[in-house]
Protein backbone atom coordinates (compact mmCIF):
# COMPACT_ATOMS: atom_id res chain seq x y z
CA UNK A 1 0.00 0.00 0.00
CA UNK A 2 1.38 3.39 -1.06
CA UNK A 3 0.52 6.18 1.40
CA UNK A 4 0.38 9.72 0.01
CA UNK A 5 -0.22 12.56 2.46
CA UNK A 6 -1.67 15.74 0.97
CA UNK A 7 -1.00 18.68 3.24
CA UNK A 8 -3.81 21.16 3.82
CA UNK A 9 -5.81 20.65 0.59
CA UNK A 10 -8.59 22.94 1.84
CA UNK A 11 -6.22 25.94 1.59
CA UNK A 12 -3.29 24.71 -0.55
CA UNK A 13 -5.12 24.10 -3.79
CA UNK A 14 -4.47 26.90 -6.29
CA UNK A 15 -4.03 26.53 -10.07
CA UNK A 16 -5.73 23.12 -10.18
CA UNK A 17 -2.60 21.49 -8.76
CA UNK A 18 -4.64 19.05 -6.66
CA UNK A 19 -5.14 17.16 -9.92
CA UNK A 20 -1.54 16.00 -9.54
CA UNK A 21 -2.75 13.75 -6.73
CA UNK A 22 -5.98 12.75 -8.45
CA UNK A 23 -3.90 11.51 -11.37
CA UNK A 24 -1.37 9.69 -9.18
CA UNK A 25 -4.25 7.88 -7.48
CA UNK A 26 -5.37 6.57 -10.86
CA UNK A 27 -1.85 5.34 -11.64
CA UNK A 28 -1.40 3.28 -8.44
CA UNK A 29 -3.51 0.21 -7.74
CA UNK A 30 -3.09 0.13 -3.97
CA UNK A 31 -2.95 3.67 -2.63
CA UNK A 32 -4.18 5.52 0.45
CA UNK A 33 -4.54 9.27 -0.03
CA UNK A 34 -4.43 11.01 3.36
CA UNK A 35 -5.87 14.51 3.26
CA UNK A 36 -4.60 16.47 6.24
CA UNK A 37 -6.44 19.69 7.10
CA UNK A 38 -4.72 22.69 8.64
CA UNK A 39 -6.31 21.87 12.01
CA UNK A 40 -5.07 18.25 11.96
CA UNK A 41 -1.79 16.78 13.15
CA UNK A 42 0.01 15.56 10.03
CA UNK A 43 0.03 11.80 9.67
CA UNK A 44 3.78 11.84 8.89
CA UNK A 45 4.43 12.88 12.48
CA UNK A 46 3.37 9.54 13.94
CA UNK A 47 3.84 7.10 11.07
CA UNK A 48 5.75 6.61 7.86
CA UNK A 49 4.25 7.71 4.57
CA UNK A 50 5.61 7.19 1.06
CA UNK A 51 4.95 10.66 -0.29
CA UNK A 52 4.11 14.16 0.96
CA UNK A 53 2.51 16.67 -1.39
CA UNK A 54 1.79 20.37 -1.00
CA UNK A 55 0.24 22.61 -3.65
CA UNK A 56 0.29 26.41 -4.10
CA UNK A 57 -1.47 28.71 -1.65
CA UNK A 58 -2.14 32.38 -0.97
CA UNK A 59 0.50 34.52 0.69
CA UNK A 60 -1.49 34.71 3.92
CA UNK A 61 -1.87 30.94 3.94
CA UNK A 62 1.90 30.54 3.66
CA UNK A 63 2.28 32.13 7.10
CA UNK A 64 -0.32 29.80 8.62
CA UNK A 65 1.31 26.74 7.06
CA UNK A 66 4.79 27.73 8.28
CA UNK A 67 3.45 28.12 11.81
CA UNK A 68 1.71 24.74 11.55
CA UNK A 69 4.74 22.81 10.27
CA UNK A 70 7.46 24.46 12.37
CA UNK A 71 7.10 22.04 15.33
CA UNK A 72 7.71 19.15 12.91
CA UNK A 73 10.79 20.58 11.19
CA UNK A 74 13.15 17.86 12.46
CA UNK A 75 10.73 15.11 11.44
CA UNK A 76 10.42 16.59 7.95
CA UNK A 77 14.21 16.67 7.61
CA UNK A 78 14.36 13.07 8.78
CA UNK A 79 11.88 12.01 6.09
CA UNK A 80 13.82 13.86 3.38
CA UNK A 81 17.00 12.08 4.52
CA UNK A 82 15.12 8.76 4.38
CA UNK A 83 14.23 9.39 0.70
CA UNK A 84 10.53 9.87 1.25
CA UNK A 85 9.07 11.46 -1.90
CA UNK A 86 8.14 15.13 -1.55
CA UNK A 87 6.48 17.18 -4.28
CA UNK A 88 6.10 20.91 -3.58
CA UNK A 89 4.59 23.00 -6.37
CA UNK A 90 4.04 26.70 -7.03
CA UNK A 91 4.95 28.77 -3.99
CA UNK A 92 4.94 25.77 -1.62
CA UNK A 93 8.77 25.51 -1.76
CA UNK A 94 8.96 28.91 -0.04
CA UNK A 95 7.44 27.39 3.10
CA UNK A 96 10.42 25.02 3.27
CA UNK A 97 12.95 27.77 2.54
CA UNK A 98 14.74 30.21 4.83
CA UNK A 99 12.47 33.24 4.67
CA UNK A 100 10.07 35.26 2.53
CA UNK A 101 10.88 38.95 2.22
CA UNK A 102 8.09 41.50 1.79
CA UNK A 103 8.32 44.68 -0.25
CA UNK A 104 9.02 46.73 2.88
CA UNK A 105 12.00 44.57 3.79
CA UNK A 106 10.27 42.69 6.60
CA UNK A 107 10.86 38.95 6.64
CA UNK A 108 8.67 35.96 7.34
CA UNK A 109 10.89 33.24 8.75
CA UNK A 110 10.16 29.88 7.11
CA UNK A 111 11.13 26.30 8.03
CA UNK A 112 14.76 26.70 6.96
CA UNK A 113 14.99 23.22 5.46
CA UNK A 114 15.82 24.33 1.91
CA UNK A 115 18.64 26.76 1.12
CA UNK A 116 16.28 29.19 -0.60
CA UNK A 117 14.69 32.55 0.10
CA UNK A 118 12.03 34.49 -1.77
CA UNK A 119 11.25 38.15 -2.38
CA UNK A 120 7.65 39.27 -2.87
CA UNK A 121 6.40 41.99 -5.17
CA UNK A 122 2.61 41.97 -5.07
CA UNK A 123 2.47 44.69 -7.73
CA UNK A 124 4.42 42.64 -10.28
CA UNK A 125 2.91 39.25 -11.08
CA UNK A 126 5.18 37.13 -13.28
CA UNK A 127 3.51 34.82 -15.78
CA UNK A 128 5.35 32.81 -18.41
CA UNK A 129 5.59 29.49 -20.16
CA UNK A 130 8.31 27.07 -19.11
CA UNK A 131 10.41 24.52 -20.95
CA UNK A 132 13.21 22.69 -19.18
CA UNK A 133 15.05 19.42 -18.85
CA UNK A 134 15.07 17.12 -15.83
CA UNK A 135 17.53 14.25 -16.27
CA UNK A 136 16.51 12.77 -19.65
CA UNK A 137 13.04 14.26 -20.01
CA UNK A 138 11.70 17.61 -21.16
CA UNK A 139 9.52 19.45 -18.65
CA UNK A 140 6.75 21.78 -19.77
CA UNK A 141 4.41 24.03 -17.82
CA UNK A 142 3.93 27.61 -16.84
CA UNK A 143 4.68 29.99 -14.01
CA UNK A 144 2.42 32.46 -12.26
CA UNK A 145 3.88 34.10 -9.18
CA UNK A 146 4.41 37.26 -7.15
CA UNK A 147 7.83 36.15 -5.88
CA UNK A 148 11.29 35.46 -7.17
CA UNK A 149 13.42 32.89 -5.36
CA UNK A 150 17.16 32.89 -4.77
CA UNK A 151 19.44 29.95 -4.03
CA UNK A 152 22.75 28.47 -5.05
CA UNK A 153 21.02 25.46 -6.55
CA UNK A 154 23.79 24.67 -9.03
CA UNK A 155 24.31 21.25 -7.44
CA UNK A 156 20.72 20.44 -6.56
CA UNK A 157 18.46 22.06 -9.15
CA UNK A 158 15.36 20.32 -10.45
CA UNK A 159 15.45 21.38 -14.09
CA UNK A 160 17.74 23.16 -16.51
CA UNK A 161 15.90 26.00 -18.24
CA UNK A 162 15.48 25.83 -22.01
CA UNK A 163 12.80 28.50 -22.26
CA UNK A 164 11.36 30.75 -19.57
CA UNK A 165 12.98 31.54 -16.22
CA UNK A 166 14.58 29.58 -13.41
CA UNK A 167 14.21 30.44 -9.74
CA UNK A 168 14.38 34.07 -10.85
CA UNK A 169 14.71 36.02 -14.09
CA UNK A 170 18.51 35.79 -14.05
CA UNK A 171 18.66 32.06 -13.29
CA UNK A 172 18.76 29.21 -15.79
CA UNK A 173 18.22 26.59 -13.09
CA UNK A 174 14.70 25.87 -11.84
CA UNK A 175 13.60 24.41 -8.53
CA UNK A 176 15.43 22.21 -6.05
CA UNK A 177 15.92 18.45 -6.04
CA UNK A 178 17.31 16.80 -2.89
CA UNK A 179 17.08 13.02 -2.58
CA UNK A 180 13.45 12.34 -3.54
CA UNK A 181 12.27 15.88 -2.83
CA UNK A 182 11.21 17.98 -5.81
CA UNK A 183 10.43 21.64 -5.12
CA UNK A 184 9.37 23.55 -8.22
CA UNK A 185 7.46 26.67 -9.21
CA UNK A 186 6.32 24.96 -12.43
CA UNK A 187 2.55 24.62 -12.65
CA UNK A 188 0.46 22.57 -15.01
CA UNK A 189 -0.63 20.55 -13.11
CA UNK A 190 2.92 19.34 -13.57
CA UNK A 191 2.24 15.58 -13.38
CA UNK A 192 -0.59 15.74 -15.92
CA UNK A 193 1.43 17.97 -18.24
CA UNK A 194 4.52 15.76 -17.84
CA UNK A 195 3.65 12.04 -17.81
CA UNK A 196 7.31 11.02 -18.04
CA UNK A 197 7.93 12.87 -14.78
CA UNK A 198 4.97 11.02 -13.30
CA UNK A 199 6.66 7.75 -14.26
CA UNK A 200 9.82 8.89 -12.48
CA UNK A 201 7.85 9.60 -9.32
CA UNK A 202 6.11 6.23 -9.52
CA UNK A 203 9.56 4.64 -9.67
CA UNK A 204 10.65 6.68 -6.63
CA UNK A 205 7.58 5.37 -4.83
CA UNK A 206 8.57 1.80 -5.61
CA UNK A 207 5.59 1.09 -7.84
CA UNK A 208 6.72 -2.03 -9.67
CA UNK A 209 4.65 -1.58 -12.81
CA UNK A 210 4.65 2.16 -13.37
CA UNK A 211 1.94 2.14 -16.02
CA UNK A 212 0.24 5.47 -16.49
CA UNK A 213 -3.50 5.88 -16.44
CA UNK A 214 -4.79 6.83 -19.89
CA UNK A 215 -1.21 6.45 -21.09
CA UNK A 216 -1.79 6.83 -24.82
CA UNK A 217 -4.03 9.87 -24.42
CA UNK A 218 -1.81 11.64 -21.92
CA UNK A 219 1.37 10.96 -23.94
CA UNK A 220 -0.32 12.24 -27.11
CA UNK A 221 -1.35 15.39 -25.25
CA UNK A 222 2.17 15.81 -23.84
CA UNK A 223 3.83 15.51 -27.26
CA UNK A 224 1.38 17.96 -28.82
CA UNK A 225 1.77 20.44 -25.98
CA UNK A 226 5.55 20.07 -26.11
CA UNK A 227 5.61 21.07 -29.76
CA UNK A 228 3.33 24.04 -29.07
CA UNK A 229 5.50 25.25 -26.20
CA UNK A 230 8.67 24.90 -28.28
CA UNK A 231 7.15 26.86 -31.15
CA UNK A 232 6.01 29.68 -28.87
CA UNK A 233 9.21 29.91 -26.79
CA UNK A 234 11.62 29.55 -29.69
Amino acid sequence: MIKIEVLFPEVCNLYGDMFNIKYLEKCIDEVECIKTDLTDTPRFVSEDVNMIYMAPMTERTQELVIKKLLPYKERIQELIDKNVVFLLTGNAPEVFGKYIENEDGSKIEALGILDLYAKRNMMARHSSMFLGKYEDIEIIGYKDQFTMAYSDNSNNYFSQVIGGIGLNKESKLEGIKINNLIATYVLGPILIFNPLLTKKILTMLGVKESKLAYEKEIMDAYNQRLEEVKSRIN
